[in-house]
């Protein structure tokens, strides 16, 4: 009787598997995010962003400030460098000099002028109103005082091509040279008196090379 009442797979001729009575897994879990994890991110995206905005906002500034150093050295403190050597020994080859535009010149200034298309640096020997010589033997007389000139690099050659003793007019500046046989300056009637709208500036500081740096 019990044989009877047992239902065997093979009478029925089915086939049972007990993966076909359990729900299909998936391959893998998803788990969703915490709220804490949420948080995190965003708080790194704000960082990033803050991050950004702080590197943009340091680039505007540092533009800003570049163009106003631009135009103040347009405007006041022009950069120039030497590139004769007629100022020699003070002044070489490749010196970069930073020059303050100012209308007060003096005696002994050296200064930056055009001369045409071309930028000449020399040092005043006489402004305007004053009396300039130079003598047979290569002394310059100012005001009748011979001047004083340790500066001068060899002696000042007195085959000049203006008339002398000569008056300064106003608004006008004899220039020399302080490399004096190599020198093209106010000796000669090519240059002749610098006006005073001819004027860049005069040397305030000598910023390259670095062994050199100083006040002039």
């Amino acid at each position: 009787m019990k044989q009877k009442n047992e239902l065997r797979m093979e009478d029925t001729g089915a086939h049972w598997n007990i993966s076909d009575t359990l729900p299909e897994q998936p391959d893998s879990i998803q788990v969703r995010p915490s709220v804490v994890q949420l948080e995190a991110e965003l708080a790194r995206a704000r960082r990033r962003h803050d991050i950004k905005k702080s590197i943009l906002s340091t680039v505007r500034i540092l533009i800003v400030i570049a163009a106003v150093v631009t135009l103040a050295l347009t405007l006041w403190l022009p950069v120039l460098q030497v590139q004769r050597g007629s100022m020699a020994p003070t002044l070489r080859d490749g010196d970069v000099i930073l020059f303050l535009i100012t209308g007060s010149i003096e005696r002994g200034d050296i200064i930056a002028f055009y001369h045409g298309s071309q930028i000449l640096i020399k040092r005043v020997a006489a402004i305007s109103g004053d009396w300039i010589d130079i003598d047979d033997d290569g002394f310059v007389w100012l005001n009748n005082q011979a001047l004083i000139e340790p500066y001068v690099d060899g002696q000042t050659s007195s085959g000049h091509t203006i008339e002398l003793p000569c008056q300064i007019h106003d608004n006008q500046f004899f220039v020399l040279g302080d490399h004096r046989q190599t020198s093209l300056d106010s000796r000669s009637a090519e240059i002749g008196m610098v006006h005073s709208g001819q004027v860049i500036g005069k040397a305030l500081f000598r910023i390259w090379p670095l062994d050199k740096i100083g006040v002039l």
